[in-house]
């Protein structure tokens, strides 16, 4: 993020999106024909400073429905850093993901000169395992009784 300025902009702009997500968040609780169709995607990032990183993956950790679960290291020589984020509200793979380019594209604008194909970033539904295996297998240590 680079000056002041921008800073503020940036700041309120979220502030916004924070506000919005969080209404609809609320109002898809409440309406019993909402469902989740929580989802994982694989995001690359086209920022690269360890600061602009760390904005981009707490304004979505701030904004309710996303999660930032973690970077992971580029696949090819010179590839992209790639960031694992869970959407709750994934029945549209492809708007979560253009959301997502937008708010790094807002981080940092001069990003927009490299566009993301939406339909290019990949991802999978979250599947639920079921529940932990029982004790038995399970070291003293990591039990919680």
């Amino acid at each position: 993020m680079r000056g002041f300025f921008h800073g503020v902009k940036y700041a309120v702009w979220l502030a916004k999106e924070i506000f919005v997500a969080g209404f609809d968040a609320v109002a898809k609780a409440f309406n019993p024909a909402a469902k989740f169709d929580p989802i994982v995607i694989y995001y690359p990032l086209r920022v690269n400073t360890d600061w602009d990183v760390f904005w981009f993956t707490t304004s979505i950790t701030a904004t309710p429905g996303t999660l930032s679960m973690g970077l992971r290291h580029p696949v090819a020589d010179n590839g992209p850093i790639i960031l694992l984020v869970q959407a709750a509200f994934g029945s549209d793979p492809e708007d979560v993901i253009a959301g997502l380019a937008d708010m790094e594209e807002h981080l940092r604008p001069s990003l927009s000169k490299r566009p993301i194909d939406p339909k290019t970033v990949a991802w999978e539904p979250y599947v639920d395992h079921g529940p932990d295996t029982n004790g038995d297998n399970v070291p003293p240590a990591e039990r919680m009784d």
